[in-house]
């Protein structure tokens, strides 16, 4: 089930050329069987906790790097995708994620059916993203523009005072 769940951003991750930076890897899901699936894509596996990182490098396979660090220290623009699932309400993964993504890239989000696409799009156009569209329990927001240079706020504001 965990890793049908992770494989359901194939498609979407097929329309976005560059690399992927799965934000906040925690157990490896999705970046781990998405890697798997896509070796020929770079895979960057982002997660803040040694330990996570620790289990993350023993089993990331040879596309994928372990980087430990938060998503706020991360180089902005450097990817073609970013993913997140199950790190934070929609609109802060977004505030971590789409920073990270150049333009015409764009964020997959794994949302649940009471999220706010509302203060997800609201986000969004703060950030330079598009509307989100949904596709099977996922949130796509496509980069449109350059972030904003206010952004990413310091570490911990964007969980503090979200942007919607």
């Amino acid at each position: 089930m965990l890793l049908d769940d992770a494989l359901r951003a194939l498609a979407l991750l097929d329309r976005f050329a560059g690399p992927v930076v799965d934000v906040g890897s925690g157990g490896g899901s999705p970046g781990i069987p998405l890697a798997a699936a896509r070796a020929d894509r770079d895979v960057t596996l982002l997660e803040a906790e040694r330990r996570k990182c620790e289990f993350l490098a023993h089993w990331a396979p040879a596309n994928a790097r372990v980087v430990r660090g938060r998503a706020e220290e991360q180089p902005l623009e450097a990817w073609g995708v970013a993913l997140a699932k199950a790190l934070a309400p929609p609109p802060v993964a977004l505030e971590w994620c789409l920073p990270l993504v150049r333009v015409g890239g764009a964020a997959i989000l794994w949302v649940g059916p009471s999220a706010d696409l509302a203060a997800l799009g609201r986000a969004a156009a703060l950030l330079g993203g598009d509307a989100p569209r949904t596709h099977d329990g996922l949130a796509v927001v496509r980069k449109a523009t350059p972030t904003p240079a206010r952004f990413p706020r310091r570490a911990g504001m964007a969980k503090k005072r979200p942007l919607a």
